[in-house]
């Protein structure tokens, strides 16, 4: 048993996680300000009353130093993780993603903690046109929320060289789950796709349809992270987390289809500016460094997430 800090707990991505280690017996404190994470997120502290959560903002290196005090690991996954967003306002998504991540490893280092581990993004490597993309290609970031997770990478990795504060990167691919928001205008293709189906909507598709993704459910995330805290030192490396197989939009949309049992055609707009064609993870690191192997396929996983929108309803 460990104690414990998820940063951005009340998101998507950190209430899981945030959950799946109090079923595994470790005391977890949360730490969001809920500008963009959600108290219903969290509703299992009923189960778990010793889920502490901290209400403060990673901007305030007070704020960070009090939630990491005491504890032994941070998962540190708050972010504004909008490509979409980081361009219409880099100037807040800087403050965060790194100002808020330098204030993270400040306070880890200042407490002694034994390992950070980052959420980092697939979209640090941009569109260069070599497929699967691995952790050795030179980084091409296409906007600014790829280029702060770049940076956030290079501050744990130096944290580690200078300070000897152990960090890992986990490059995320296309996440999807339940928890995850269909609602805001910076929402992810899943559930926007799924809630635009069960509302007997046209879901919008952004370019041709043929853009493809590695889609990574939730669960093998915090697999990942579970194993990234567990492991021996890391040493400041980085890694792709994501399934190793490749699925166009307008595949993704057909199985969803079928799945409902919708005859939805979609509508066609515009590419997005900062939106890469392809993205694929080569996975083989991840299963060296951290015996990382993802358990749910991408058909199991919409399933899955489409019965807990479902059960939303």
């Amino acid at each position: 048993m460990s104690r414990v800090l998820v940063t951005g707990g009340a998101g998507f991505i950190g209430s899981n996680l945030a959950e799946a280690l109090l079923k595994k017996g470790h005391l977890v404190r949360v730490l969001d300000d809920f500008s963009t994470g959600k108290r219903e997120n969290l509703i299992f502290n009923k189960k778990y009353p010793s889920l502490e959560i901290i209400e403060e903002d990673i901007r305030d290196l007070v704020a960070c130093q009090k939630a990491i005090k005491g504890t032994e690991y941070v998962f540190h996954q708050a972010a504004l993780p909008s490509v979409q967003r980081s361009i219409e306002d880099p100037e807040a998504s800087n403050a965060i993603n790194v100002g808020g991540t330098l204030n993270i490893l400040l306070a880890a280092r200042e407490e002694g903690v034994k390992r950070v581990i980052y959420a980092s993004s697939s979209s640090i490597y941009g569109d260069t046109p070599t497929l699967p993309k691995h952790e050795e290609m030179p980084s091409n970031p296409l906007s600014p929320y790829a280029l702060q997770k770049y940076i956030g990478e290079q501050y744990c990795r130096l944290f580690y060289q200078l300070y000897g504060l152990d960090t890992i990167s986990l490059r995320y691919f296309n996440i999807f789950g339940p928890k995850q928001d269909p609602n805001s205008l910076y929402s992810a293709v899943i559930p926007k796709f799924i809630d635009a189906l069960l509302r007997g909507h046209p879901p919008i598709i952004f370019g041709d349809g043929e853009q493809s993704r590695d889609f990574t459910y939730i669960e093998n995330v915090v697999q990942a992270n579970l194993l990234a805290m567990s492991a021996e030192h890391l040493h400041g490396e980085a890694i792709n987390i994501a399934c190793g197989k490749r699925t166009s939009l307008s595949q993704l949309l057909n199985v969803l289809k079928k799945i409902l049992g919708s005859k939805q055609s979609p509508i066609y707009q515009e590419s997005r500016k900062g939106d890469v064609k392809h993205s694929l993870a080569d996975i083989r690191k991840g299963k060296e460094i951290i015996n990382y192997e993802p358990t749910v396929g991408i058909e199991i996983g919409l399933k899955k997430t489409v019965e807990f929108f479902q059960r939303q309803q």
